[in-house]
């Protein structure tokens, strides 16, 4: 059974989108200035997987652009 807190504050969470926001724009810059083929594929990785928590993150805030975080 999961046990959740309900202890984050709106705050929180928009610092938290903040950084991922500032994290996933790091790792494209660092896609954009690699040449390395493996640096690239984890740049790339690591971008898509922000994209999934901005996404969700933006949900939770009650973004009326974002329907489905999952989709």
């Amino acid at each position: 059974m999961r046990q959740y807190t309900y202890s984050r504050t709106w705050e929180e969470i928009e610092d938290m989108l903040d950084k991922a926001e500032k994290h996933q724009n790091w790792h494209y810059s660092q896609l954009q200035d690699t040449k390395n083929t493996k640096k690239r594929m984890k740049h790339m990785r690591n971008y898509k997987a922000l994209e999934g928590v901005i996404k969700s993150l933006r949900w939770t805030l009650g973004d009326r652009s974002i329907d489905n975080p999952l989709e």
